[in-house]
């Protein structure tokens, strides 16, 4: 089978690592075009590396070598260009979060559907290593009694110069989608309720911290801590069973247990590029017509969580999550 033509829009931070790993061999993928906002940077890249350029993403959908999108853009334009390639029938890869808000992501899961285009969502800490040995190892101490999840990043002042970009949310569905959709990775359950509380610079501003207390539908509870305040970066989960509890650290690639007597097993984890994981999953998928590992319902239950934070967050009351329907 000819490897996939793969159209790229968005070339800034984070899209450039994927355009990266899209340059470097792969067997069922090339990059044949991008699209990014500033036309000079643009048009730049696709002379270095020989691709097509387009300012504006329809034409890039529409273009014939392009067999597939990968979206790596702010979140207010991923529902406009999914329903765009929906159109075209032309498989997507949508980075996370899938949207800004619940009903546009059920807009754009929905369109998928019915078209019978494949949406996968990259929730990139689905494919991390030290994620995936403590999924694999959870029941080595014993049934789950709660558990937490922790992302504290340093401030990066350029996030706030769009706040439409998030549609003016902050750290919570910029950084805190990735515990959100971790908690069901994690526990196989649904979220059930949520209770938040959010901090701001200032009144008007997007969150900086966000502390969730939520329940899953089985009752489990847990804590999501995300924050942009503080220098260093610390992102782990920690699950605490009757027997010993885990400690999952993605920043040290490390799964340490400790467990009765305090005997502790701590073990190194090799990293591997989530991105790099994300778009092969991807790219097989569609080779093999197998479907998406992480799937458009996915992101939309993760934002979907999220809207209930923030209505938590608004009204100080704790918030049942709608359970949704694929």
């Amino acid at each position: 089978m000819a490897p996939v033509g793969i159209g790229l829009i968005g070339l800034g931070r984070h899209g450039m690592r994927y355009a990266q790993h899209l340059l470097e061999p792969l067997a069922n993928a090339r990059l044949v075009a991008v699209s990014r906002r500033d036309t000079a940077l643009g048009a730049s890249f696709a002379v270095t590396h020989r691709v097509r350029f387009y300012r504006d993403y329809r034409e890039l959908i529409a273009d014939p070598r392009v067999q597939a999108v990968v979206v790596v853009t702010h979140p207010s334009l991923t529902r406009s260009i999914c329903l765009e390639a929906v159109q075209a029938g032309k498989p997507l890869l949508i980075e996370k979060p899938l949207a800004t808000t619940g009903s546009a992501a059920r807009e754009m899961v929905r369109a998928a559907v019915s078209a019978q285009v494949p949406l996968m969502t990259a929730q990139t800490l689905r494919f991390e290593a030290t994620v995936l040995a403590m999924k694999a190892e959870l029941a080595a101490v014993g049934p789950p009694q709660y558990f937490v999840l922790t992302s504290r990043v340093e401030p990066r002042p350029e996030v706030w110069r769009e706040p439409t970009d998030y549609a003016g949310r902050g750290v919570l569905l910029e950084i805190g989608i990735h515990l959100l959709d971790l908690v069901r990775f994690l526990t196989g359950e649904e979220v059930a309720e949520v209770r938040c509380e959010l901090d701001r610079a200032a009144p008007g501003k997007p969150e900086s911290r966000a502390l969730v207390s939520l329940r899953t539908s089985t009752n489990l509870a847990g804590i999501v801590d995300v924050s942009r305040v503080t220098g260093g970066r610390i992102s782990r989960a920690e699950w605490v069973g009757t027997g010993g509890q885990m400690i999952a650290d993605w920043v040290q690639h490390s799964l340490r247990t400790v467990s009765s007597g305090n005997i502790v097993k701590e073990r190194p984890l090799e990293y591997r590029p989530t991105v790099a994981a994300v778009l092969q999953a991807f790219c097989n998928s569609l080779e093999h017509g197998t479907p998406m590992p992480v799937t458009g319902w996915d992101g939309q239950r993760a934002v979907e969580i999220a809207d209930a934070c923030y209505q938590s967050a608004e009204t100080g009351v704790t918030v049942r999550v709608d359970p949704g329907q694929r």
